[in-house]
């Protein structure tokens, strides 16, 4: 079971099913617990192989025991998430832990995987049970319908979920009117059915500005 205590620490209760944390996110545990690095980040031989091919970056552990793990990544907001059978697409540095019954793997995103400098590729957490995804500053979700669309800034985009298409176009951000823009501009356009993670604060992107 996972628990927010306050916004940026996640208590993790282990009670002998593994569960798959970011490596050294750790912060403090009680009982008795295993460690593991997970190479590559996904799931065995095949997961390791495709994320050297792509770039997508993901170093990821897996905790086991008896106890209480708390985990917290450089005082990012924390963001609980609940899948029902369902897939969420995040960027990797933003994955923090996921139930063990969750699968994690890659999926081909075209430009927008490249806001990070990871490649064509993002990852992706499916099945049914809890995951944690961080954010700089609190996470705000936005809602994708029919009827509205949304477009989003790579540098804000965290993650999404849904029956959601994206396209990749070019545009105009924020830090362009700002005079702070090295060129042309990328923004994400999300339409269908779903939600949008964003932060309230840009990460530096490849693909914000060329």
């Amino acid at each position: 079971m996972f628990r927010l205590q306050g916004s940026k620490v996640l208590a993790v209760d282990v009670t002998g099913d593994a569960v798959k944390a970011k490596n050294g996110s750790m912060v403090a545990y009680d009982g008795q617990m295993a460690f593991k690095k997970l190479s590559g980040g996904g799931e065995g031989i095949r997961g390791m192989v495709t994320r050297r091919l792509t770039g997508e970056q993901m170093t990821m552990m897996e905790v086991r025991g008896q106890g209480t793990c708390w985990l917290a990544d450089r005082a990012s907001e924390i963001n609980l998430v609940r899948l029902q059978g369902d897939k969420l697409y995040v960027e990797s540095s933003n994955l923090l832990a996921t139930d063990g019954a969750l699968r994690t793997g890659t999926s081909f995103t075209g430009l927008r995987g490249a806001t990070q400098g990871n490649g064509l590729f993002t990852t992706t957490v499916e099945g049914t049970g809890q995951a944690a995804i961080t954010s700089d500053g609190p996470a705000v979700v936005l809602r994708v319908s029919p009827q509205y669309p949304l477009t989003v800034d790579p540098g804000a985009y965290v993650a999404h979920q849904g029956n959601v298409r994206q396209s990749f176009h070019s545009g105009v951000t924020f830090r362009t009117f700002m005079g702070e823009g090295g060129g042309e501009a990328f923004q994400i356009r999300f339409e269908g059915d779903g939600l949008v993670y964003v932060q309230p604060s840009e990460r530096n992107t490849i693909a914000g500005d060329v």
